[in-house]
């Protein structure tokens, strides 16, 4: 993990206009999503279910998983989490369209704030990158970044050309000669 000098140092080479050492967005947590207009019944029901859910692709039964998160999604369709939940499950499956498309619809319902988007967010982000589309990437790992999430502004960082050029030369240097 880099210091807060690192940071510092890789702010003031890639975004040169900004005060060295000012890197935004650094100490930001992640908001949690706001659940507060569902019934909390059904709410409560449809945290288990994908609960039940999650469990179930953990040890490897993704359709199981995959029913429990369509179950949570008939519940209360206008709840972003579980369709980010299944969008998982659908890419462990090798559906990154499938995938996609929940993503596109966790992120209409939670808009950009939340915990939810964040994660979806970054799974949309290295489903860009693995199909080699760089920028859509880089443009949702920035967002995600900016809703505080780490991962995310690592991958900023090793999606930016510069980093990926000063990686190359470093890698390639003699150090001992130094």
């Amino acid at each position: 993990m880099a210091s807060a000098n690192d940071r510092a140092v890789l702010q003031a080479i890639f975004n040169p206009s900004t005060p060295f050492g000012d890197v935004p967005g650094l100490h930001q947590e992640e908001v949690p999503d706001d659940d507060s207009c569902f019934d909390p019944e059904l709410l409560k029901q449809v945290k288990e279910l994908e609960k039940q859910g999650v469990c179930a692709a953990e040890s490897g039964d993704l359709t199981s998983a995959l029913q429990l998160f369509s179950q949570a999604i008939h519940i209360l369709p206008q709840r972003g989490s579980a369709y980010n939940n299944r969008a998982q499950a659908l890419r462990l499956q090798g559906d990154a369209a499938g995938a996609l498309l929940d993503l596109d619809q966790a992120l209409a319902l939670t808009g950009s704030t939340g915990r939810t988007s964040c994660q979806a967010l970054v799974q949309r982000g290295l489903l860009h990158r693995l199909q080699s589309r760089d920028d859509e990437a880089r443009a949702d790992f920035e967002k995600a970044a900016a809703l505080g999430s780490e991962f995310a502004r690592q991958q900023v960082v090793a999606l930016n050309p510069y980093a990926a050029m000063c990686n190359k030369m470093l890698s390639e240097a003699d150090l001992d000669a130094l």
